[in-house]
């Protein structure tokens, strides 16, 4: 049967719940324009919440942890007028709050059992006017849930799916006295979305599998703990779980101690390697779900500029999703850790693709979303694209190899050309300072200037032949842009200024407003910029969970992938691979101290380049590229850490 059109879609859904002639005609969901519209009152929305009951008990006191749901929903839902539901479950809703504007949920009494009357974020506000249900869960161990913070374990993965269970007659719920609450106004599909940890929780429940879940829209996502902490046995911070489940958790610190001390006790950080913990906590290949048994279809948004939330967490499960033909969506923007609802000039756009994407998978509605090209790409400061895919489909891979005298071309150096540094704790604007110049802590090579703009469109690869004296070794490769330039200036206020002016999106009540200021993009001008890094520990390029040492004074391949960019290097400007030690910038290590001898003549980093025609040659400098002096790289605002 062919699908219906929006207009005859309306007609059916009204017919379905049409009262008797005599009676008040109710609302009921109306479609126009391939879009459901807003008939249904903000102010007379449903406002509750209920405690469903989860399969783990998380703070070990022998009860069943309880997930606090705080639901609005149109007043006519109900056993005669079903509507699908918008989740965002997250661990900050009573700490640092949700948005850009940092908003918490506000109750309408002091007590723990009170009703939610200020639902963060504008979802409420816009969607429920429309004919949908939004619930803002609390993760357990957060706000008004029971429980312990598990940081992408069990607990944190299977309570969110407990709540999916009970919209679809699967798990229990209970009200605030006890009595049990069935969801009889849902048709049970659901979404899951938010922003860093809520969407990494949508990743995860949807890894799961779980039957009902229809669609997500992770947007800034973890989807590896371990690819969040560690790049290939490099640690970027120790103790890293514990710290932020404290954080998230505003209870007395004694009542998950001793979860956070089992934490440490179990984390690795010893070694950086991958073992069960981490295992635990992947959901592109893990204990508890994998990308194989996603259900849902996904629209991901994230940046290649996301230190936090590190990009390689977006690309990889990307490709999982595509080699498994998974619907799906993206936008890949430039800022940093930064919701597509503050990219600038995109705000619209973005409210009405996320609508038309709910409608999609949730209503059913044929309105084309699925038609359009595949991924919206930031390809300069607020200047986006459109493209059939991401990666940019048909780049054409590009081997840039290092050269005594530090040059940087497509030919191989001549053999038994070498170049050694010591691994040592530098910051990046250290690592790419002078490149022209020696340094002991790093080596450097450069084309010359380029004849035509080249994009780089997805993840380059480091692939090295080294010697260390010692067992192992920490190696940076970095891949800089020479030339003086207007960028997005990520590294300050996450790449965005917020104004004053305000839009609005959705219907306001009193105590919730659906207005929220506006916001312009940060650039900068300057000379250089870091376009993409990559780290590993030598130890570690054959097996993340194996470490096998390199026998001092034995040359060996160390390949890895570096984090993924878009990104185009302009006319004129200069391709520079620097090579270094241990990253001071996103790592706390000091590095071993080793060695580091790279034979060229075997050395490369392979970049993914848009282009029509194969490169044939890189031009070169007839003398020595000295490079800009320091410039300082500010490093990103310190709030970027977890949000």
């Amino acid at each position: 049967m062919p699908p219906l059109r929006p207009a005859l879609i309306a007609v059916a859904l009204t017919l379905a719940i049409a009262p008797p002639a005599q009676a008040t005609a109710a609302p009921g969901i109306t479609i126009e324009d391939g879009r459901t519209q807003p008939v249904f009152s903000y102010a007379d929305a449903v406002r509750e919440h209920v405690y469903v009951e989860s399969p783990v008990d998380s703070d070990l006191d022998g009860r069943l942890d309880k997930v606090r749901v705080d639901i609005i929903r149109p007043k006519e839902s109900g056993p005669g007028l079903k509507v699908p539901v918008i989740i965002d479950e997250s661990p900050y809703y009573d700490n640092s709050g949700r948005g850009n504007e940092s908003e918490r949920k506000i109750y309408d009494s002091s007590g723990p059992d009170g009703n939610v009357v200020k639902f963060p974020l504008f979802y409420d506000n816009y969607f429920v006017p429309r004919g949908y249900a939004v619930l803002n869960v609390d993760m357990l161990g957060t706000t008004r849930s029971d429980g312990c913070p598990d940081i992408g374990g069990k607990a944190d993965v299977l309570g969110g799916k407990a709540v999916i269970d009970w919209l679809n007659g699967r798990a229990k719920a209970y009200t605030a006295d006890g009595s049990p609450a069935v969801a009889d106004w849902t048709t049970g599909a659901a979404a899951m979305i938010g922003k860093s940890y809520d969407g990494t929780l949508a990743n995860a429940v949807a890894a799961t599998g779980v039957d009902g879940l229809k669609t997500i829209v992770p947007i800034s996502a973890i989807s590896s703990w371990y690819r969040y902490q560690r790049s290939n046995g490099v640690i970027y911070n120790y103790d890293y779980a514990s710290w932020l489940a404290n954080y998230v958790d505003t209870d007395p610190e004694a009542k998950c101690q001793a979860v956070r001390d089992d934490m440490d006790a179990r984390d690795g950080d010893d070694t950086g390697d991958r073992n069960p913990f981490w295992a635990a906590r992947d959901y592109v290949q893990g204990l508890l779900g994998d990308v194989s048994k996603v259900r849902a279809s996904v629209f991901v948004v994230h940046t290649v500029n996301d230190l936090n939330v590190k990009p390689d967490n977006f690309s990889t499960w990307w490709q999982a999703l595509a080699d498994r033909h998974v619907p799906r969506k993206i936008w890949v923007g430039q800022t940093q850790h930064v919701d597509p609802f503050d990219f600038e000039g995109r705000r619209s756009l973005w409210v009405d693709t996320l609508h038309r994407w709910f409608d999609r998978w949730l209503y059913g509605v044929d309105n084309g979303i699925m038609d359009e090209p595949r991924a919206d790409v930031e390809v300069g400061p607020a200047r986006w694209i459109t493209q059939r895919d991401w990666p940019a489909p048909f780049a054409l891979k590009a081997s840039l190899r290092p050269a005594p005298g530090g040059s940087l071309g497509l030919r191989p150096a001549p053999r038994k050309s070498t170049a050694s540094f010591a691994d040592v704790a530098m910051s990046e604007s250290d690592m790419v300072a002078d490149v022209g110049t020696a340094n002991p802590g790093r080596v450097a090579f450069t084309t010359g200037p380029l004849p035509l703009d080249l994009r780089l469109s997805g993840t380059p690869t480091a692939d090295l032949r080294v010697k260390l004296d010692r067992p192992t070794s920490n190696l940076t490769a970095l891949l800089v842009d020479f030339g003086e330039a207007t960028r997005v200036d990520w590294r300050r206020g996450q790449g965005i200024t917020t104004l004053a002016e305000e839009d609005c999106h959705g219907e306001s009540t009193e105590a919730d407003d659906a207005c929220y200021r506006k916001v312009v993009t940060n650039t900068a001008t300057r000379p250089l910029e870091i376009v993409a890094r990559g780290w590993i520990d030598v130890q570690n390029r054959d097996s993340l969970s194996r470490p096998a040492p390199l026998p001092p004074g034995t040359y060996g391949t160390v390949k890895w992938l570096t984090l993924p960019q878009d990104y185009t290097f302009r006319k004129g400007h200069r391709i520079g691979l620097v090579v270094a030690g241990t990253d001071s910038t996103y790592s706390e290590e000091s590095g071993t101290g080793a060695t580091v001898t790279l034979d060229l003549s075997r050395s490369r980093v392979v970049v993914p380049f848009v282009l029509g025609t194969p490169l044939t040659e890189m031009p070169k400098d007839s003398a020595t590229f000295r490079g800009p002096a320091r410039v300082e790289l500010p490093q990103p605002d310190p709030e970027f850490s977890f949000f």
